[in-house]
């Protein structure tokens, strides 16, 4: 039997996660482009990921996943998280402010720079102490010690 795509994804892990869902009701599915996708994660966008599955079942592979994406499936039985308040937001943002300046801002991203602040610092310091050894040495030779 042939296989038919039933849907595309731009993201290898919703790809997975709807691959999962229809898995869990009883539709064999396969994602496809996983390799190339997770090797060069840019290749998502351009290729995106297909679930492919048997032609008999593509129809109601199609009706799940629109089901899951209308929200059909959601509950808040077991929701244990609390709403957010605005406290909690600016807490939030002064803590994502704090790890931004504190972490180098995006010296752990992988955006290309020449120096990060922590090095910019660095040589600031030994700079200073370079300069100030120089004075002094300058100052004792003036004197005559």
């Amino acid at each position: 039997m042939s296989l038919v795509e039933i849907a595309r994804f731009t993201d290898v892990y919703e790809a997975d996660l709807a691959a999962a869902f229809l898995a869990s009701h009883g539709i064999e599915v396969s994602v496809t482009e996983r390799f190339q996708t997770t090797v060069d994660p840019l290749m998502q966008g351009a290729l995106g990921i297909r679930i492919l599955g048997h032609a008999d079942q593509v129809d109601e592979a199609r009706a799940l996943l629109d089901q899951a994406a209308s929200g059909a499936f959601a509950d808040n039985e077991d929701d244990d998280l609390e709403p957010a308040t605005p406290r909690g937001k600016t807490y939030g943002r002064l803590v994502a402010v704090a790890g931004f300046i504190g972490g180098n801002g995006f010296g752990g991203t992988s955006l290309p720079r020449r120096t990060r602040p922590v090095q910019v610092a660095g040589l600031i310091l030994i700079g200073s102490v370079a300069l100030m050894s120089w004075g002094l040495w300058l100052i004792a030779k003036l004197r005559g010690y």
